[in-house]
């Protein structure tokens, strides 16, 4: 069995992402450029807070809750 992942660029709203050992759920993403220029996406979470994720990162995606 694989491990379901999506690449940091194509999370959207809804996303459900293994995170710090918890799950979490993404309100909103967007787009920055850091220091060195490199392309960033940031994560705004349901559950409160944001993270900056690099743009090629693997993320683990689950089911949205309630149906796992």
């Amino acid at each position: 069995m694989t491990t379901p992942t999506k690449v940091a660029a194509l999370v959207g709203p809804d996303d459900r992402i293994g995170y710090e050992g918890q799950w979490r759920t993404v309100k909103t993403t967007k787009t920055d450029i850091g220091a060195m220029g490199r392309l960033f996406v940031v994560v705004a979470w349901e559950e409160g807070g944001t993270d900056r994720f690099r743009a090629g990162n693997e993320l683990l995606v689950g089911p949205p809750p309630g149906t796992a």
